[in-house]
């Protein structure tokens, strides 16, 4: 019979502790937890706010997490060195981690803001973070052994159970908890708080005596230290940033707020038309969004128009050329930010811009995501829709794939009347013509005959000129060269020309709409594949 070793006696030569070995034990793995969740708060804070500041979400998640766990690597063979000390190693790690990933959002904006480039400091960021969390384990591996001589198998199962509950934890509560009530960048600064408050207390609480008094008044000094940097920050958070969005957007900006779905901003003079950006990109350029507009929805207007749908459009500004038709009847716009239509029903300058589109009572406002309001049958009536306007972000935007895919096509064609049309913005042909191509080929695919065309716009606003330069430095989207737009109806091409009723329009003419359908036929891209919800073809 074997003679097994005490479950929870410390080894020997072990400095005792200052409470028992299973209570010991248990603080070890509750600091396993807290730092688990405080690490992946770090890791999603650090993939939101890059897919903001640069966009395509897939591709900045990929990055910042592929780059992590390599660094992770890394961090667990470097921890090898710091076994010997492992109690002040591990405290010195927590204190680079807590300031370091506490202050990783605010230093990635600032460089966005400020010096126009962000992708260096992500990697910078998601590199040094992935090694200081994974020299954490080893360095937990060694202290939680000091206290109890447990098989290892145990230990390390003990240890990954409540490392993989924190990361639960801390994965839900980023999401529903700390970023809408707090924002990413003092979500970011209460997390490092946390992060130095659980190592310091179990390096300098319960492994106090395997540190030297040096050491422990270093450590001590150095724990005040990053929470005074991490609450100081915490105080400037509003005054920093906006600092920073005037280093962004200038100083015209007139509205900045932070919806439950995007960060909205309007520039510009009371006077003016206003300048509208969404995640910092330029959505409505109120010098010349006209251009835009009446070339989006005129066309679509030949023949019946009673009943017209708008998916996307929450600045009501192709509401407002819809509304023009004395005899639409209904018109429902499907946007999922609230904010957005609160903003554009009640700024004044924005109001004005799109004609108080929303105190018209033909308008009727549904907040929801399109795709999902589609594949509802109690909603989307079969043939309810002589008219449906995509007015939807940029087909090259990852998180907007979905709304230029063959199903989300097939749905629209559902609710089309038989003689319904269906109009669709895909994006400048200007240096990205295969992703124009791309969604005409999906719309064939889909059922659909289409008529291409495109308007260019006018030079930018003065107002967004320096910022679409800040975005083309990060290779963001600014504004357009071109707007290029396809119009489709079932089985066949519609006829591309305007109402015989149209009103007085200022930009679009008959001549112009060919002459544009013919110089857009003249870049066509052949043999383009369509996009799927499962394979999607955009970039």
């Amino acid at each position: 019979m074997i003679d097994h070793p005490p479950l929870l006696s410390p080894p020997p030569g072990a400095p005792p502790l200052p409470v028992r070995p299973d209570a010991g034990r248990f603080l070890v793995l509750l600091v396993v937890f807290i730092c688990a969740a405080c690490g992946l708060v770090y890791e999603l804070e650090l993939v939101a706010l890059a897919s903001y500041l640069i966009g395509d979400s897939v591709t900045q998640a990929s990055v910042v997490l592929s780059l992590m766990v390599f660094a992770m690597g890394v961090g667990s063979l470097l921890a090898k060195h710091l076994r010997c000390r492992a109690a002040f190693g591990f405290g010195v790690l927590e204190l680079a981690l807590a300031a370091i990933g506490g202050c990783s959002a605010m230093v990635l904006y600032a460089s966005f803001a400020w010096l126009g480039e962000s992708h260096t400091v992500l990697v910078a960021f998601s590199l040094a973070i992935g090694v200081l969390i994974g020299a954490e384990i080893p360095l937990l591996m060694s202290l939680i052994q000091r206290i109890s001589r447990r098989d290892a198998e145990g230990t390390v199962a003990d240890l990954f159970a409540a490392d993989y509950v924190g990361a639960l934890v801390g994965g839900l509560a980023f999401p529903f908890l700390l970023l809408p009530w707090l924002g990413q960048i003092s979500s970011g600064l209460l997390t490092g708080a946390v992060n130095a408050v659980a190592g310091g207390l179990l390096v300098l609480g319960l492994f106090r005596r395997e540190l030297t008094v040096r050491s422990r008044r270093w450590l001590l000094v150095a724990n005040g230290l990053v929470l005074l940097l991490l609450g100081a920050a915490a105080v400037l958070v509003d005054d920093f940033e906006r600092a920073a969005r005037e280093a962004v957007y200038g100083d015209r900006v007139r509205v900045a707020v932070q919806t439950d779905v995007q960060e909205v901003v309007l520039t510009g003079e009371s006077s003016e038309p206003p300048d509208l950006f969404l995640d910092g990109r330029l959505r409505v350029s109120g010098r010349d969004e006209y251009r835009y507009h009446e070339a989006l929805v005129h066309p679509a207007m030949l023949g019946p128009h009673a009943r017209v749908l708008i998916l996307g459009g929450g600045d009501g500004l192709a509401a407002r050329e819809v509304l023009r038709y004395a005899d639409v009847d209904s018109v429902t716009v499907v946007e999922l930010d609230p904010g957005v239509v609160d903003l554009a029903r009640t700024d004044p300058a924005l109001s004005d811009l799109n004609d108080h589109a929303y105190g018209d009572p033909r308008v009727r406002v549904v907040h929801e995501d399109a795709f999902a309001w589609l594949r509802d049958p109690g909603r989307a009536v079969p043939g309810a829709y002589d008219v449906v306007i995509a007015d939807l972000p940029d087909p090259g935007a990852t998180e907007g794939a979905k709304f230029y895919s063959l199903e989300f096509y097939g749905l629209v064609a559902g609710i089309l009347a038989p003689e319904g049309r269906l109009v669709v913005h895909a994006g400048p042909l200007e240096g990205r013509g295969e992703t124009y191509w791309t969604v005409d080929a999906t719309l064939r695919a889909a059922g659909y005959g289409t008529s291409p065309y495109r308007v260019a716009p006018v030079s930018p606003s003065p107002s967004s000129d320096g910022l679409n330069e800040h975005f083309d430095a990060l290779g963001a989207e600014s504004a357009p060269e071109d707007w290029g737009l396809l119009l489709a109806a079932p089985v066949s091409a519609p006829r591309l020309d305007l109402p015989s009723d149209v009103p007085s329009l200022r930009s679009l003419t008959r001549e112009a709409l060919a002459a544009d359908a013919k110089a857009v036929e003249a870049m066509r891209v052949v043999g383009v594949p369509p996009s799927t919800l499962v394979h999607p073809r955009y970039e």
